[in-house]
């Protein structure tokens, strides 16, 4: 699967510039995982972390899902992982995890973010559901600049290990 990692324009408006940004991110994790098998797409970083590119693809779809669907369309969807004994199943459970549906649920997650984004007449826009903390509503500005500061961090996860496995690095 071949991904678009083109740097968003350096000279755009609000919505454009944290729509590009935040596909950047999503292309860098999938580009971080090209050209890998399944065993080197399961494997952990270093014990006793259980993260690996795998996990971290899976993790991406299930924080998308989240903040995206549930959080702010306030969707009744399931999580895409059982988390109900464990609440890092998308990291734990990439032993057996069937890769096609991982990478599937990751477009369908990201496709259906991408959705929400474009049909919001703002950023301005708030969720239906508030925080736990705050007890008030995310703008969509809020949740978009959060899932490139995820994308961001995780990322450089992915650097790391993508190095571990086979020692190519780079992040452009």
């Amino acid at each position: 699967m071949a991904t678009d990692r083109a740097r968003p324009a350096q000279s755009a408006g609000e919505r454009e510039m944290l729509d590009g940004w935040l596909e950047h991110h999503r292309g860098i994790l999938i580009w971080k995982c090209e050209g890998l098998s399944a065993e080197q797409l399961r494997q952990r970083a270093v014990p006793p972390s259980a993260l690996s590119l795998l996990g971290l693809v899976r993790h991406m779809a299930e924080v998308e899902r989240g903040w995206f669907r549930q959080v702010f369309l306030g969707e009744d969807v399931p999580d895409l992982y059982d988390r109900s004994t464990d609440e890092d199943a998308d990291f734990n459970d990439v032993d057996q995890a069937d890769l096609a549906e991982a990478f599937s649920a990751f477009e369908r997650e990201c496709a259906a973010s991408r959705q929400v984004v474009a049909q919001a007449p703002s950023l301005d826009v708030l969720s239906k559901q508030a925080s736990p903390r705050t007890g008030q509503p995310f703008s969509l500005r809020w949740i978009v600049t959060h899932m490139i500061e995820e994308y961001a961090r995780h990322n450089g996860h992915a650097d790391l290990l993508r190095e571990r496995v086979d020692g190519i690095t780079g992040y452009y």
